[in-house]
Order: structure tokens, then sequence, then C-alpha cells
């Protein structure tokens, strides 16, 4: 265990410089699990002490305000959604198609079809064709994702995979902007931690799979939520 952290850090700096794709080898073998543990503590150790630290710094600096995505949530399942529920969630929808499978996605376009639909029916999209439309992905989705289940990874994907990698994490970072209730150009820097949650998250999920960066995101959280209730209670 005491090589965990040097051979995490070594890996996953190597990654950033050329991110691959890779199979994920699960967390079966002793050697996955020694390097999730290795990233674990890297992710928060980065986490803990830089950016938490200098996000509440940002904040008093520009009087920005704090985050009110915990108090949309009733006290009692704070801690079900924050560590469980939206782990899983996220990195299904973030990270869960970074293998380039087909069929994953074929999953990300339809999902993503249907945010575009929500967005046009807001915007005064003719219900009967909305409903209609919803239940054409409804059917496409699972039959699709059947249809393509022994496809290969396209060409395209591995070609454009740093890329893919990149935004992906990018992405996950600023739709945390919500997380505020005043968005603007000095409330960039708040979500820092959240891009580092992508790369490291990013980084298992390529090398080990989606439970190890559910795992990962779950402790991050848990991590982010205990402070935060430490920071109030002083």
């Amino acid at each position: 265990m005491p090589d965990a952290k040097p051979s995490a850090l070594s890996a996953f700096s190597a990654f950033l410089r050329r991110p691959t794709l890779i199979e994920p080898a699960g967390l079966g073998s002793p050697e996955a699990r020694r390097l999730w543990a290795g990233m674990a503590a890297l992710h928060l150790g980065v986490l803990l002490l830089v950016l938490l630290p200098f996000l509440r710094f940002w904040q008093q600096a520009f009087g920005l305000p704090a985050p009110d995505a915990y108090g949309k949530l009733p006290a009692m399942v704070i801690v079900p959604v924050v560590v469980l529920a939206a782990p899983v969630l996220e990195e299904a929808v973030f990270r869960g198609w970074l293998t380039g499978r087909p069929r994953a996605l074929w999953l990300l376009c339809c999902g993503a079809a249907v945010v575009v639909l929500g967005l046009a029916a807001s915007r005064g999209l003719d219900q009967v064709l909305t409903s209609v439309l919803f239940l054409t992905l409804l059917v496409a989705a699972p039959l699709g994702w059947f249809v393509l289940r022994r496809r290969s990874v396209p060409g395209v994907f591995r070609s454009a995979f740093p890329l893919a990698f990149f935004g992906s994490a990018l992405v996950f970072a600023l739709s945390h902007l919500a997380n505020y209730p005043r968005i603007s150009l000095a409330a960039v820097p708040l979500v820092l931690p959240q891009l580092w949650t992508g790369l490291t998250a990013g980084f298992v999920r390529m090398r080990i799979g989606l439970p190890g960066s559910i795992l990962l995101h779950g402790l991050s959280n848990a991590a982010a939520l205990g402070l935060a209730v430490l920071v109030s209670l002083l």
C-alpha cells in the first residue's frame, strides 16, 4: 500500500498527458484496488487541502454566494441523494459512455434528444408532437441498446477520445454552476472541484470501470458534505 499513491499519481499524470481509450480492468484484482485507493487518496488530498480552501477564499474575495443545492433538498434525503443517487446518475450520464461502445453512445444521444425535446416543449412545441416524439425515444432507446450491443467502438470515437474525455469533465464541471443562485464569469472558478472530480473519476472509469468511478464520486461527495456540515457547526 505505501507505493499506491506514487503509482496512482504517475499513471494519472501519464493518462492526462495522452488520454487513450482502454478497456477497464474492473475492481477484481489487487492492482486495481490499489490503484483505486491511490486515486481516492490523491483526489481527497487535492480536494480538501487545495480546492475547497481556494473555493472559500474565492467566494469571500468576490462576494459570491455559497451553493444552495443542499438547501433545495429536505434534510432527511440529503445524504442518500448526494452520496448515493447523484454519483450513480452523474457517472452514468457524464462518463458511462466514455468507453465508446455504440450502445452507450446511442443512449447518450437519446438522453440528449430528451433534453432538447424538453426545452422545445417549454418554448411552446405542440403537446401532441412532444408526446409522440417522447414515446418514440422511449422505444428507440432500449431497441438501439439491443441492436448495437455487439458493435465495436467506432474509429472516429477512438481518434476523438481525448476531446471526449476532457469535454465530459468540462461539461460536468460547468453543469454544477446550476448549484449557485447567481451565475457570473467570476463564479466559473467555483466549479474547479467538479472539474477535478471529472478528471479523476474519468481516469478511474477508464482504468477500472464505472463502479470504481461511482465509488470515488460518492466518497468525494461524502467528504465535501461532511466538511460543509462541520464548517456550519463552527
